[in-house]
């Protein structure tokens, strides 16, 4: 483990926010969310070394769900995704040769999915998950030390990315050193101003290492050459459901108590695969014995979410920057 500043400002001075345990492998480890009090960047402190990062992202966390459903769901979020490049696609200016590098690109899917609409594309993965990728050019380094050092690429896209990442604002020097001037910068980071990352313990701890606001973004970006064109504070992307948002409510507002992470029940996934029970109506009714509320929570979600949405207090955002 290691104590580290803040990595916008430099700053040692921060104050606790919560702490939780890694609700995916380690549920006996506990770690600190704090925030810094000169510019409000969250992140992880103490946190695993780069070197020990690894024990966290064990094969099973890369695995997805296969099938037809989640085909269609990965269609609907490459379209969205690219979507915030469109404004390079319809500018003459990169018809000639528009270069693409994904950051954290796993397997490939959404740069093979820009090939096809036209781009040059590239990725960046560390993980052994790219290790049969074979089709286009493929960087297994982290981002910063990526042998390119010219400004190359008209776009630059990070999903989810810079929260996992021990040195984010080397990230922001580094796509801002590749990026082609007017090129984009679009990323997708946890939105730390929202209930469901600050208040709800629904980050993935301690995969998650740094918690962005608005603010923080735009520090970022001003520092490292960078102006923001659009923020969409939403679930297009990714979703970063409030997860008991009711019980929290209940807690904090009708019985004036503290909550905590001892005060949040398990999601229906959790309360499965630590009973090791099957999908099925048995087992919901099993998780609706074990916590109404959160039944009645999940019931309300389309109604918070929205309303999260609508404030911008939703718990994921994804940014467009434009190199200047």
């Amino acid at each position: 483990m290691e104590t580290v500043v803040c990595n916008l400002c430099g700053s040692d001075q921060y104050a606790p926010v919560y702490s939780m345990p890694d609700r995916l492998f380690f549920r006996g480890e506990f770690f600190t969310v704090v925030e810094c009090r000169r510019c409000g960047l969250g992140f992880l402190n103490p946190r695993p070394t780069p070197a020990e990062m690894a024990n966290y992202y064990p094969a099973e966390y890369f695995r997805s769900p296969a099938g037809a459903s989640n085909a269609r769901y990965m269609e609907r979020r490459f379209r969205k995704e690219a979507s915030y490049l469109a404004p390079l696609e319809r500018s003459g200016a990169t018809d000639r040769n528009k270069r693409l590098l994904d950051i954290g690109c796993a397997t490939g899917a959404f740069p093979r999915f820009m090939a096809r609409r036209g781009w040059q594309v590239e990725g960046v993965e560390i993980a052994e998950v790219a290790a049969g990728i074979a089709d286009f050019p493929i960087h297994t380094q982290e981002f910063q030390d990526i042998p390119v050092r010219e400004p190359t690429y008209d776009a630059v896209t990070a999903w989810a990315v810079l929260e996992h990442v021990h040195d984010p604002m080397a990230y922001f020097r580094k796509a801002s050193a590749v990026l082609r001037r007017n090129g984009l910068f679009v990323f997708l980071v946890p939105n730390f101003a929202s209930v469901a990352s600050r208040k709800l313990f629904c980050e993935d701890i301690p995969r998650h290492i740094y918690f962005f606001t608005r603010e923080t973004v735009r520090r970022y970006l001003e520092k490292t050459g960078f102006m923001l064109e659009r923020e969409d504070n939403g679930r297009g992307v990714y979703k970063l459901a409030p997860h008991h948002w009711l019980g929290y409510q209940i807690r904090m507002h009708l019985l004036n108590k503290k909550y905590s992470f001892p005060d949040v029940p398990l999601t229906s996934k959790e309360f499965r695969r630590i009973h090791n029970l099957p999908s099925g109506f048995a087992t919901a009714m099993k998780y609706a014995a074990y916590s109404p509320v959160s039944v009645i929570d999940r019931m309300l979600w389309p109604a918070i979410e929205t309303a999260q949405i609508l404030l911008k207090r939703y718990g994921v955002s994804t940014y467009v920057a434009r190199k200047i």
